[in-house]
Order: C-alpha cells, then structure tokens, then sequence
C-alpha cells in the first residue's frame, strides 16, 4: 500500500433509494485507476457496505478481469456449488447465473449455504438491459431489525436448511456444481463442505446442508441476516414454474428448497414476509455499461431484477470466509 493510495478520499455520494455511488471523470485507464485507489475504494466500501463507480468505461471481459485482480490482491475465488450455470471467462471471472429473464431473482447472499462463501462480490455491467435487470442491495444489518420476532428466534436457534436435486434438466448438474465428475470424488466433496448425499435408483443426486441464518460481520461483529432462505425457496418461483416443477419431480425432488433447520417447511406466508422486508430495504440504480460495482456480501445482500434485452454482468468473488466461523450459534453445522 504507497503512502498516496492509502491517503486518497473519495466522493461517494448517498442518494434515499440508491445505493452509494461513485462517479470519476471519464478518461481513467480503468487498471491503473484500480490500481491507484483500490485501498480508498475498500475502505469506502467498509464504510458503505457497497458501492457502486460510475465512469470508469469497463469494456471487456479481459479488462474486467485485470480490474477485479487488481482491486482484490489476495485473488479470485473459484465458484462452486452454484445453483445455476454460469459461463467463466477466465479464471474466476464468470457471467452471472443463467436465469431467465423475466424471472427476478431476489435478494440473497451469494454462497451462503457453502461452508466457504466469498466476503466480497465484484460486479462490471458490458451490456445494461434495455429494461429492468437491476443489481438491488439491502443492508442485512436493517433487514435482522425488521425481521417479526418470532421468525428470527426461530432461524437464529435452528439455521436453514438447503435441499438440492440434481438432474440434468434444471440447474447446475453436480459436475458443474462440484467440479468433479465420479462419484467417489462427489461424496469426498460433501464429506468435507457438511453436505449430506443420498444417490436415487435412477443415479441422481440429492443433498441437504444446514447453515446458520445469521452471522456476525468478520470485522464488526454486527449480528447480519444472512442465507438464501427466500431466493431458493418454493414459493419464491413464479406459480406457473412452481406447480411445473412438483408435477415433473415431485414434491421432495424440486431442484432445490429450503426449510427450516429441522426439516420442517417454510410457509409461504413467512416466505412472503421475508420478501417484503427485503423489498422495503432495497436500494436500486439501473446498470450502464462500464460501470463496476463492489459488494460486501455479509452485510449486504443484493437482488437481480427481470430485465429485457441483452445484460451482460461480470461477476467476482474473493475474500473466502468459512460460514461457521461467523455463525451466532455453533451448533449451525449440526446435522
């Protein structure tokens, strides 16, 4: 770190509604901009929880890649366990999820049901939709706060569970999940991420993994509201999709689910209530193309909007952390 890096301000301005945004005079070569204020924009986005810079003229998938290395030192997690597909472009630098279009994606914290998730997300906008396809974030700080009592104990005691079922029709299949192919190598994987497995008659895979709900901030130690408990949930898919889905697989072979950490199903009413707060917390700014965004992903979750037209968003994890170490009750990693 020089002495002028460290001692550089920036200007991020708070809009109600908008994420924190930073906006820099066109013209920068977007690696040494990166290079000259990685530490200012880190601390900003310690600060802020994400931050959004506008101005900086990303313009390709190489360019993106050179600036996220540059702004994370420590390196690019590789993606694992993903429940979509993404396409990768180097190494870790991928797409975003294949997910359709007009399907919105909500809010959730990326990797919150692996044993190792990424502390930090990088985002670079190519291509901004024509329409929709935001980025939203919510601080998970404000979300535990505005969470009924109830549902909280009750996610705070017992964690979340996630069910997977992999199939070769929806999704990631565990290959692509796992990076590994033979059987052998899936079960020495799950043995050491805390996943249960189960092969079916027909050789498809099924798991679940428990996961606390909420944890502390590595850095703060605020109690954060931090899963997927909503986005992979059933009643959080379109109707149409949901009563396709129990029809083809069943109702315990959904592709995924998520429960309550004894098994028990979710409601959709609480399902509905999480939404809601989550919808109340979001701060939103559409996309334009060049700009870069940095996201704390314990204190922040974020959302993917429905969007028409060609989106094209590069993604970036760094800073592994293990979800265990942060949970506020250990027993979380129980089966």
């Amino acid at each position: 770190m020089s002495s002028s890096s460290a001692s550089i301000q920036l200007d991020v301005e708070r809009q109600p509604g908008r994420p924190p945004m930073l906006t820099i005079a066109e013209g920068h070569d977007p690696r040494e901009w990166a290079e000259q204020h990685r530490d200012a924009l880190r601390a900003a986005v310690a600060e802020h929880g994400a931050v959004l810079v506008r101005g900086l003229g990303l313009h390709d998938a190489a360019e993106v890649a050179a600036v996220f290395r540059r702004l994370v030192p420590g390196g690019l997690m590789p993606d694992r366990e993903a429940f979509a597909t993404r396409q990768r472009y180097s190494d870790g630098v991928y797409s975003s999820v294949k997910w359709p279009a007009n399907q919105p994606m909500c809010m959730h914290h990326e990797l919150s049901y692996a044993l190792e998730f990424p502390g930090l997300m990088l985002f670079a906008c190519l291509e901004a939709p024509s329409a929709g396809g935001v980025t939203g974030v919510a601080d998970a700080r404000a979300v535990l706060d505005a969470l009924p009592a109830d549902i909280l104990q009750r996610f705070e005691d017992e964690g979340w569970l996630l069910t997977r079922s992999y199939n070769e029709d929806i999704g990631a299949t565990y290959e692509e999940a796992f990076g590994v192919a033979d059987r052998a190598a899936v079960e020495s994987y799950c043995q050491a991420h805390a996943i249960e497995f189960e092969w079916q008659a027909d050789g498809e895979l099924r798991t679940r993994q428990r996961r606390p709900a909420v944890v502390r901030h590595p850095v703060t130690g605020q109690r954060c509201w931090f899963n997927q408990i909503a986005f992979l949930n059933e009643w959080t898919i379109a109707p149409e999709v949901r009563e396709y889905l129990v029809d083809v697989y069943g109702p315990d072979g959904l592709p995924f689910n998520t429960r309550f950490g004894n098994g028990e199903p979710i409601g959709e009413d609480i399902i509905a209530r999480l939404n809601e707060v989550y919808e109340l917390h979001t701060l939103r700014t559409p996309w334009e193309a060049g700009d870069l965004m940095l996201v704390d992903n314990v204190r922040m979750a974020h959302s993917r909007e429905a969007y028409e037209g060609p989106r094209e968003i590069l993604v970036g994890m760094a800073e592994p952390r293990c979800v265990f170490d942060l949970a506020t009750h250990p027993q979380d990693g129980a089966s």
